[in-house]
């Protein structure tokens, strides 16, 4: 199954460079996966000649992240992913680190970890996303808020990208994994590991039926864009349960001794909809 924000915005793999996009192949691809309402959805799209409009996908885009950001300050991601660090920063006292939040969106989860200082001197906070627009905003909102941290356009775990300096690295995310297929997610921690990190962290959505209906509620209650309410309900749905995360994690980075926190059994208080698997080097 796709989001239809994973459509709407194409790249090139080697380049970066923006790729235009068909509506009609994207509501094919959709059909094709039996996503009929989502087809239905895409067809208010902005186009022209038969490509979606990149200008008015963009503005899409952010609107979609800026209602995102709402479940992020209701689960008090930002808060929680700190303690996490802190957790871990201990066990390295007075070393500077990079954390490093990949998918970052708008910024969020780093722009609350600069703006609280969470982390103390000597934390270099980046965020890396692939979408160009997505950073651009997050830059912009950095700058009008006067935070130390940057936003970088790009692959977060591409060599060199987010820093190639030698400095103790720890990669994050949050609501980025069930973007993957279950085959790639192997691949993911692989290039964590042979980036060398000393810790990795990254929160997702705890699946199951009580998860999907709460997702339905909230999205409903708290969201105003149609592709927000269609896309979070269907991120409840695609979730990978623990042991695949696990799983991957063990085969892509079993140097870095993998965990995977337990989600809730029967109806999950808000702070539990998100868990994470771990991850620390030797």
């Amino acid at each position: 199954m796709d989001e239809l924000t994973d459509l709407m915005v194409a790249t090139d793999p080697v380049s970066g460079a923006r790729l235009p996009v068909r509506l009609d192949a994207m509501i094919a691809q959709l059909r094709a996966g039996g996503q009929n309402r989502a087809a239905r959805l895409a067809r208010r799209l902005p186009v022209h000649d038969g490509v979606l409009i990149a200008e008015e996908i963009d503005a899409l885009q952010i609107r979609v992240h800026c209602e995102l950001q709402r479940l992020g300050e209701e689960l008090q991601l930002p808060r929680r992913i700190a303690e996490w660090l802190l957790r871990w920063r201990a066990t390295r006292p007075g070393e500077p680190i990079r954390v490093v939040d990949v998918g970052c969106g708008l910024g969020h989860v780093v722009r609350w970890l600069a703006a609280y200082d969470a982390l103390g001197p000597g934390a270099d906070l980046v965020g890396v996303d692939l979408n160009r627009a997505l950073v651009a905003r997050a830059a912009e909102l950095a700058a009008a808020e006067g935070l130390h941290c940057r936003f970088i356009a790009g692959d977060a775990l591409a060599p060199g990208v987010a820093g190639d300096d030698g400095m103790t690295t720890v990669v994050i995310s949050s609501g980025l994994l069930h973007h993957l297929p279950a085959t790639a997610l192997p691949g993911f921690f692989a290039a964590q590991r042979d980036l060398r990190v000393a810790a990795f962290a990254h929160w997702d959505i705890d699946p199951g039926p009580w998860t999907t209906a709460g997702a339905w509620i909230f999205h409903r209650a708290r969201m105003r864009e149609p592709v927000s309410r269609h896309d979070g309900v269907l991120s409840a749905r695609r979730a990978h349960p623990a042991s695949v995360l696990l799983a991957a994690a063990r085969a892509g980075a079993p140097d870095h001794r993998p965990v995977c926190a337990d989600g809730p059994r029967w109806w999950p208080r808000l702070s539990q909809v998100l868990r994470p698997v771990t991850g620390t080097a030797p």
